[in-house]
Order: C-alpha cells, then sequence, then structure tokens
C-alpha cells in the first residue's frame, strides 16, 4: 500500500545531507558523483544477451529539495535554515551565475533581507538612492521626486547581482549546494515523494520539491504551467564602471521616448546600471557577442542625454545583456495553484512579471520567508500538515502577487507609448502634473512573520 507524504515525514525526520570536503565560500563547483551502470558478474557458459537492461542507478533520498540556485532558490535555503530546517539546493551550472547588472531593492525586499540576517552587510556595499528624476528625451526635467518625503520609511539601492548571491550562499551550510545538476526528468512516485532525474543519471527523491528554477521552469512545466508571455519590448541592460569614482547623485534618472525609454540608478561609489526598453514585434533572435549588443544599444539613444552614452561606453562587455520582457498571469480557476503534493513554487519560476516596478526580486525574496515559515510551522505541528502549508502559501501569496504582476505590465505598456500624441500628452500633463509617487510604491508595504 502506498505511503503518504504524511507518513513519509513522519517516519524520517528531517535532517541536512551529507557534506562536502570544500567550503561553499570558495564557491566551487561541486557535483555529484556519476552513477555506475552494471551487470552481473560470474562465470557463464552463454554470451551476455545484448537484450539485457542495464541496473538503474540507486536513489539519494533528501527531505526537501530547492530545484535552482537563483536569488528565490537561496532565499528559500537560508530562511529554512535561520528556522533549523536543511535543504539540498540543485543548479544546473557550475557555479553560482554571477553574471549579469543589478537589481533594485525597494523596502520590502530589504525587510526580507534583515530577517535573513545579511541585510547591513549588504547595505555597506551600496548606496541609498534618494529620489528620481523623469527627463524627456531631448534632457528636458519633467518631474522630481524624493523617496523619503513620500514615505520616511522607504529604502532603495540598486544592488549587484553577483553580491546578492554571493552573500546568500554564505549563510549556508558547505553541504548545501550542488552545482553541474540539471533537471532532466520529474515525476510522482507510488511512495508520495517526487523522483527527479537528473542529466547525468543520477536520481534524488524529496519528499518536498521546491521549483525556484526561473521563467522557464521545468518543475512550473511540470505541474501545467503555461510558458511566459512575451509583452512587446525587450530590454538592453547593464553595469558603467567608473575607475575612479562615478559622478552621479544617488538617484534613479528616467528618459522617455516614443517606444523607448532608458534610465540609470548609482549602484556604488564606481558602479551605475543603466536600462534601455524598446519595442519590438517579436523577441527576436539571441545575440551574445557583447560588442554588437553595445553597439545596438547606443544606436536606440545616439541622440539621447550624453551621460547615458557615457556609462554605456564605460560598460565592461560581460556585463551587457539584452532580454526579452516576458510575464505569466495567474488568472483565478484557469492558472494552476502553486502547489502540487509536495511541490511548490517560488519566484519566478510561479510568477515572471515585467520589471517595472522593481518587484521581481522582492516578491521572490517576500515567497522566499513565507513559505519557509509556513513550512517549518507546519513541520512541528506534524508532517501531516505540509501539504495543508503549501497550499496556505500559495492561497496567501496569491493576491499579492497577482495584482503585482498586472500592474506592472500596465506601467510598462504606458510607458512603452508610441504615437506622438500621447506622448507629448504624457512628457506635458500627466508625469508634470498628475502622478503621485506615494500611491506608486504603496505595495512596497509587506508584513510578515518574523524568522
Amino acid at each position: 500500500m502506498a505511503k503518504s507524504l504524511a507518513s513519509l515525514l513522519l517516519n524520517s525526520p528531517l535532517s541536512p545531507p551529507s557534506s562536502f570536503s570544500q567550503s561553499l565560500h570558495h564557491l566551487q563547483a561541486k557535483t555529484f558523483p556519476q552513477s555506475q551502470s552494471y551487470s552481473g558478474v560470474g562465470t557463464r557458459t552463454k554470451p551476455i544477451s545484448a537484450s539485457m537492461v542495464e541496473a538503474q542507478p540507486p536513489v539519494r533520498k533528501e527531505d526537501i529539495i530547492i530545484v535552482g540556485a537563483g536569488i528565490a532558490g537561496l532565499a528559500t535555503a537560508v530562511s529554512l535554515h535561520r528556522l533549523g530546517v536543511g535543504s539540498l539546493v540543485l543548479e544546473q551550472a557550475e557555479s553560482l551565475r554571477t553574471g549579469g547588472t543589478s537589481l533594485t531593492l525597494f523596502k520590502n525586499g530589504w525587510g526580507v533581507l534583515d530577517a535573513m540576517g545579511v541585510g547591513n552587510d549588504l547595505r555597506s556595499q551600496f548606496l541609498e538612492i534618494q529620489g528620481m528624476v523623469v527627463k524627456s528625451e531631448d534632457g528636458r526635467e519633467l518631474r522630481s521626486f524624493r523617496f523619503k518625503d513620500e514615505d520616511e520609511s522607504q529604502e532603495v539601492r540598486a544592488v549587484e547581482r553577483r553580491i546578492l548571491l554571493e552573500t546568500l550562499a554564505n549563510q549556508l551550510p558547505t553541504d548545501s549546494i550542488h552545482f553541474s545538476s540539471k533537471l532532466a526528468k520529474i515525476e510522482r512516485i507510488e511512495t508520495g515523494e517526487t523522483l527527479l532525474e537528473l542529466e547525468d543519471g543520477t536520481r534524488l527523491s524529496g519528499k518536498i520539491v521546491i521549483g525556484c528554477d526561473g521563467i522557464r521552469s521545468p518543475v512550473a512545466k511540470w505541474m501545467g504551467f503555461s510558458e511566459p508571455r512575451y509583452v512587446g519590448h525587450c530590454a538592453f541592460r547593464g553595469l558603467g564602471f567608473f575607475p575612479e569614482r562615478m559622478p552621479y547623485e544617488p538617484k534613479v534618472n528616467y528618459v522617455y521616448g516614443r517606444g523607448l525609454r532608458a534610465g540609470y540608478v548609482p549602484v556604488s561609489p564606481t558602479k551605475v546600471y543603466w536600462f534601455i526598453c524598446f519595442n519590438s514585434p517579436s523577441p527576436g533572435p539571441k545575440i551574445t557577442d557583447p560588442s554588437v549588443l553595445k553597439k545596438q544599444a547606443r544606436e536606440l539613444v545616439r541622440n539621447w542625454p550624453s551621460e547615458l552614452l557615457n556609462i554605456i561606453d564605460l560598460t565592461p562587455d560581460d556585463t551587457i545583456i539584452r532580454t526579452p520582457l516576458v510575464d505569466r498571469w495567474l488568472w483565478p480557476a484557469i492558472s494552476p495553484p502553486a502547489s502540487s503534493g509536495g511541490v511548490v513554487l517560488v519566484g519566478d519560476a510561479w510568477h515572471p512579471m515585467t520589471p517595472n516596478l522593481g518587484q521581481g526580486a522582492c516578491c521572490a525574496l517576500e515567497d522566499a520567508v513565507v513559505l519557509a515559515k509556513k513550512l517549518s510551522d507546519a513541520l512541528r505541528l506534524g508532517p501531516e500538515s505540509v501539504e495543508g502549508a503549501l497550499r496556505l502559501y500559495g492561497s496567501e501569496r496569491w493576491p499579492r502577487i497577482f495584482p503585482l504582476t498586472m500592474r506592472a505590465n500596465l506601467v510598462g505598456s504606458l510607458l512603452q507609448w508610441d504615437n506622438p500624441v500621447v506622448c507629448s500628452v504624457r512628457n506635458n500633463v500627466i508625469v508634470p502634473k498628475l502622478v503621485r509617487l506615494g500611491p506608486l510604491l504603496e505595495h512596497t508595504n509587506f508584513e510578515f512573520e518574523p524568522l
């Protein structure tokens, strides 16, 4: 008779996986040993049949498996760890994927990082952003705001993705992350557990599997979620480097054009994050040559304020990227729930959203702390409560995630207007006279139970 997930958890208390010999702080790639296929050995009077089936490699059993070592995966693992719950993190890359640029965190994100014990460490490395300035493409200032004038508790900083990931990873035990572990197959087995098979043949079963594997999540696809939808515009992003010191005030600088917008924000005394968002009927071909990317980005804003072009010119090749913007709307009664049995989604794997509100990473951090707390509480009450806790996590997070995803999409669509009359009204009436920053930041208010 198949055992339920609850009985399995009851009979096998949570314990962290076995340790590796090298410290995670060096962030060296660690892999599972290759599974060995074998056949029987002994004296035979007949040749071995060519149809003989090789034995399956053994299954490694884990209590909690997190798929993906991005922001969502590491934040979930750290939150669980602070609550005394161990987990194994699987990452398909050979090491932490520390490329890319930066991301903006508002006060809701910083509140979660404080709960994880890493907020002050990160604050010491990044500038606090004081406000924002909106300009037209000819350099004319349309409006400026100070964040503290709207909300004294507001906190805004742009954070390098690389440093955020490394900081989170360093909070975990040395045996927590396995690299070169790309998921090839997922299935629910008769015991109620979830079986994961990796591309190298390694097989693992987890009582709880947490999908944090990004916008193209195989776990989400297995659960029945649709592919994220392209929203009609793409973005260039980069991280300009000033060897001496960057000359800009700590403000978010936006420039609005027709079907085109750009912005830049100081990250640290020597680095400035920038982006260019442009309309495109299709995502277009994937381009990886940084010289081509930089040339295309410059061409889009060649007649715009010179400081933006200067920042682009000072951008190292390994930090410039071009991505199509996508999202997924979690329609009630249509989209699958966030969990199925002992499998649950976190961050972009569940609710990819456009970056127009600066809430993608913040919401992933929120997901992590809420899920970890509910799982920890359920395990203290009894393992039979786990699946209910996963469902409760989904039902609690959905009313926050769904409206934010729609609002981010709407803001992006409005800012990407290309009609000259509409753009004139935006620049001369809506932005200077009607926009209020306070209501636009209400979504950064977020309360949660402490870890």
